[in-house]
């Protein structure tokens, strides 16, 4: 019976610390779900009011770039652009959109025979974002982001 007794006692004074609550700080849990968190993907591509309509996400990433990419073109044709030669090249831009939804050229790989025929061609593209329609920044999880992007833009000249 005393041989009981000491088992039982031993066993409460053992098992005491399975009943103490760990406490977990707030900062503990931000910690974890950070790692966890996918910084490479947004849940809603930037937009413009056009492409609101659509419901697939994929959908709405190509109509970001279809309206974004037609706009350039758009602007480029109506400058009067004069060359030499002919300049047929594909040029890709680096943009960057701030949480607001400002638009902003990064870098534009052009190719040295583009740009020693249209010396001016980066400046030109800068300028066309400055007569974008309102777009609205990219969202992850309900709050506004900044994204990087590329796009490839085909430049032909005659």
């Amino acid at each position: 019976m005393k041989l009981i007794r000491v088992f039982l006692i031993f066993f409460l004074v053992t098992s005491c610390d399975n009943f103490k609550v760990k406490k977990t700080s707030s900062e503990a849990i931000l910690n974890e779900e950070l790692k966890t968190f996918n910084w490479n993907d947004v849940d809603e591509y930037p937009s413009f009011s056009v492409c609101d309509s659509l419901v697939e996400r994929d959908q709405k990433q190509v109509c970001f770039s279809e309206i974004l990419t037609a706009h350039i073109l758009e602007y480029l044709q109506r400058e009067m652009i004069v060359v030499t030669k002919d300049v047929n090249d594909t040029i890709n831009l680096a943009f960057k959109l701030s949480e607001r939804g400002d638009l902003t050229l990064v870098d534009a790989n052009i190719d040295s025979l583009t740009l020693a025929e249209i010396p001016d061609l980066k400046q030109l593209i800068t300028k066309s974002l400055v007569a974008l329609p309102k777009i609205y920044p990219a969202s992850k999880h309900g709050q506004q982001v900044k994204t990087a992007f590329n796009f490839p833009i085909i430049i032909n000249v005659e």
